[in-house]
């Protein structure tokens, strides 16, 4: 059922992600109107939602006639005043861009009747790097999404209300998606936090020759009951996409060297047009990846090296989200199950690791964690110990 005080939705931006949580919402009974700056935009939208709605009634998310009854409840507009007019809720999800997302919402907040709520899907600003732009910074927040997933981040600013994060809470529920609600702003909020040094690790290990990507995918496969490893995850997202993430990321002295290496390895194949699952071809072929193969996991000698870096910098930025509070550890672990569709989260395995087995990796493979991450590190699981015995 939809919520009381949201009937409208307007979705600006009709890339990937604005096509999917535009049909989420249609499917779920919302009335929603797509702009894009681009009207070539506009003209792939259904093709764009035909292969969404497809894998959507292929997982169960919605029936065939759930389908194709929210046909009628989009519509797509060229004029940015059409579309959100009478809009309840308007989610963003233009290019990550500061700039152009913060020209836009201040637009927004300007032609936006006085009741609608403004939302961001960015993956890699915080609420407040955009909220001052807007006068209706009580409802302002983030709604960020993760394609092909039931998990939805929810981040407010610093003004934004809690009636506002209630709304949005709601509004997740109603479209039988998991909200997770975080308690401070954080960049790459809690999921992409995960990912991130699992992936940066992954490609450490290639960089410098310590693995192929094979044994590497292999080792994460076998040990986490996993579909997919951290090149094939690549892939998924998009070479291009990890490419302009690594692109931006600040100058720091401990991943400086990496950085270069990272971004030749994947420049090469983004210059010969090999961005990964969407081109048939990047780290692996598609369709039929080898690491679907039925045997690919019998290859394996010992994964326990490669397993061993990409465990300590899962469970590592776990403990830092947890114990800077960004949330704590049963919803980081529900994160990472809803959001990884795995069934064990990285607190999890720290139970079933063990603390000292896992300090030892943590004094081993502590790859781009600063000596004061360690010591946060360390602190957080004194005191952990400590209630425990008390």
């Amino acid at each position: 059922m939809t919520v009381k005080e949201i009937d409208k939705i307007c979705f600006i931006g009709a890339g990937t992600m604005g096509c999917w949580n535009s049909l989420v919402a249609a499917i779920s009974g919302y009335e929603v109107s797509v702009y894009d700056v681009a009207k070539e935009s506009l003209q792939h939208v259904v093709a764009n939602q035909k292969d969404i709605g497809a894998y959507l009634t292929a997982t169960g998310f919605c029936t065939p006639d759930e389908l194709a009854a929210s046909a009628a409840r989009i519509t797509c507009v060229e004029g940015i005043v059409d579309a959100v007019a009478d809009a309840d809720l308007v989610s963003e999800s233009v290019v990550e861009d500061l700039s152009v997302k913060r020209d836009l919402h201040a637009e927004l907040d300007k032609l936006c009747p006085p009741k609608t709520i403004l939302t961001t899907n960015t993956s890699g600003f915080l609420v407040s790097d955009i909220e001052n732009v807007v006068t209706r910074g009580d409802r302002f927040a983030a709604l960020h999404s993760h394609y092909g997933s039931h998990l939805i981040d929810i981040v407010g600013g610093p003004r934004t209300s809690a009636a506002t994060i209630d709304i949005l809470n709601r509004y997740v529920l109603s479209t039988n998606n998991v909200p997770l609600i975080l308690k401070k702003e954080n960049r790459g909020y809690v999921l992409n936090a995960l990912i991130g040094p699992v992936v940066s690790n992954a490609m450490l290990l290639l960089c410098e020759g310590l693995a192929s990507k094979q044994d590497i995918d292999r080792a994460w496969m076998k040990h986490r009951n996993a579909p997919m490893g951290p090149f094939g995850m690549m892939d998924l997202f998009g070479l291009n996409v990890v490419y302009d993430g690594w692109q931006h990321r600040p100058a720091d002295p401990a991943i400086d060297d990496l950085k270069q290496k990272v971004l030749s390895l994947l420049g090469s194949l983004i210059e010969k047009g090999e961005l990964g699952l969407k081109t048939g071809k990047g780290f692996y072929n598609y369709p039929n990846p080898e690491f679907e193969n039925s045997d690919f996991l019998d290859d394996v000698a010992d994964a326990s090296y490669p397993h061993n870096v990409l465990t300590s910098a899962l469970v590592s930025n776990a403990i830092l989200l947890a114990a800077n509070g960004v949330s704590d550890r049963t919803e980081i672990d529900r994160a990472w199950m809803v959001g990884m569709i795995l069934d064990t989260g990285p607190f999890t395995i720290l139970d079933e690791i063990g603390t000292d087995a896992y300090l030892q990796l943590l004094h081993s493979q502590a790859t781009f964690l600063s000596p004061q991450d360690t010591a946060l590190i360390e602190q957080y699981l004194t005191a952990i110990a400590a209630s425990v015995d008390g």
